[in-house]
């Protein structure tokens, strides 16, 4: 029997931190949703190919909370007002929208001989995630994307709701395997 006595989730505890490092930086944090993680709450509309991007910054949603279970916050998505609601281990990446710096959450893994508990899913393997047993490497990729990104706050023509027009972006996080 170990005695090494378990402990809670980092997960939580590193995107509360990466958001902070984001936000004090000047900078508008993005998440990165696995969308078929059971208790994802987002518009299915935005969900592509399993995934959705999710702007978190303070002028693009309300009431946002980050607890040690899920992230919780109302956006608008296409001028409609939406609940969201994250389950923290559904979050796979949080990053700077401007420069793609940021970070991949690392899936949570059971310590031998214990009893499963939340870390135990069936779906933490790498296979079972996506990425088909292979490290994750995020980088920044030159070229705009489309600017109807969730959680973007509503379509005004490109006003963040400060007066003054949100510049196009030049790069994106993509997923290299």
């Amino acid at each position: 029997m170990n005695d090494v006595p378990r402990m809670t989730s980092h997960r939580p505890y590193l995107l509360r931190a990466l958001y902070e490092w984001i936000v004090d930086n000047g900078m508008t944090p993005h998440l990165l949703v696995d969308a078929t993680r059971a208790g994802v709450r987002v518009p299915p509309h935005t969900v592509k190919e399993g995934r959705v991007v999710l702007n978190v910054a303070e002028r693009a949603v309300a009431r946002l909370q980050m607890d040690n279970d899920a992230v919780a916050f109302t956006a608008r998505f296409g001028g409609v007002s939406h609940p969201v609601l994250v389950p923290v281990e559904a979050v796979l990446a949080i990053y700077a929208r401007e420069t793609g710096q940021g970070m991949a959450l690392p899936e949570e893994h059971a310590a031998p001989g214990s009893d499963g508990g939340e870390a135990a899913e069936s779906d933490a393997t790498p296979e079972a995630s996506g990425t088909g047993g292979h490290e994750v490497v995020l980088g920044v990729v030159p070229g705009g994307i489309d600017d109807d990104e969730p959680g973007e706050g509503d379509d005004d023509g490109g006003d963040d709701g400060d007066g003054s027009p949100v510049p196009k972006r030049g790069a994106h996080l993509r997923v290299v395997k």
